[in-house]
């Protein structure tokens, strides 16, 4: 058995399709979706994002604002940029890229986002509308795993389902929309006793820990649907490739389902960033 490989990239246009076409919707009520990135410092894998998102907003018909600022800027003056935005009727989303360098209180830059413009969905007002069940915007990583289980039809009520990683962006909000969607969710951490135990019970597993290849193909279920959210590179003496935290050759022979890296859940992340953005300005048309 080979699984069945979860293309990102196709899932991606399609969706992006759809919204483009809300997007002119929208300009031709004279509002055009408006998406401002703050970028601090000059993190080689920062800047690809950064730039990835810019380049996704043109191609959607949306506008785009770029805040570039060097390492040792002070905080106070990127946090008077994000207030100027907040306050910008033309901004319907802000984005600040992480990671900050250390002078930052990255919770502090976050929080000073105004909930309605948060297309990140980390501000402590969505994350708590999110625990109630009743999200006003879903952090971007998560919402394109939903967005993949449901274009694949793939059953979530009664299912069990398994996360590995537990962060603010991708662990905790994925477990509460699986939680939502009626799945029996189990959260895996680096204290986890008997990982495998865990894994081995999974009718989906989604492995967001950042550590290549941790997940073999014998920690897999027969036919269980593998969600990769890793993106590591190796080091140059193993081909300084890009992979998951899925062992992808084994894996894939045990799954029915699985997401290939990169490819798979990385362009959905960008995609549902522009779908918060067009969502956001939607709101605003809508006098909300």
């Amino acid at each position: 058995m080979s699984a069945r490989i979860l293309d990102g990239n196709a899932l991606s246009a399609s969706v992006r399709s759809g919204l483009a076409e809300r997007a002119l919707n929208l300009t031709a009520r004279r509002i055009t979706p408006c998406l401002a990135v703050v970028l601090v410092g000059e993190n080689p894998a920062s800047a690809v994002y950064v730039r990835n998102k810019v380049k996704a907003c043109e191609v959607a018909g949306m506008r785009s604002l770029r805040f570039d600022y060097p390492a040792d800027v002070k905080p106070a003056e990127v946090l008077e940029r994000i207030a100027a935005l907040n306050a910008d009727p033309g901004v319907h989303g802000i984005l600040v890229q992480l990671p900050l360098p250390p002078q930052f209180d990255s919770d502090a830059v976050l929080e000073a986002i105004a909930p309605e413009k948060d297309v990140d969905g980390f501000h402590a007002q969505n994350v708590g509308a999110l625990m109630q069940g009743h999200p006003r915007f879903i952090p971007c990583t998560p919402y394109g795993v939903m967005e993949m289980l449901r274009s694949e039809q793939v059953p979530l009520k009664g299912a069990e389902a398994v996360i590995v990683g537990r962060s603010n962006i991708v662990g905790k909000p994925m477990a509460m929309l699986l939680v939502a969607a009626s799945a029996t969710v189990t959260v895996c951490h680096s204290q986890t006793r008997d990982l495998a135990f865990h894994t081995r019970r999974a009718d989906i597993l989604v492995a967001a820990v950042g550590k290549a290849r941790m997940i073999g193909g014998d920690m897999i279920k027969p036919g269980a649907v593998v969600i990769d959210v890793g993106i590591n590179r190796l080091p140059p003496e193993e081909g300084g490739k890009l992979v998951g935290d899925v062992d992808f050759e084994a894996a894939k022979e045990v799954a029915s389902l699985i997401t290939p890296v990169p490819g798979g859940v990385g362009p959905m992340t960008i995609t549902m960033l522009l779908a918060n953005t067009i969502e956001s300005a939607e709101r605003v048309a809508r006098g909300r």
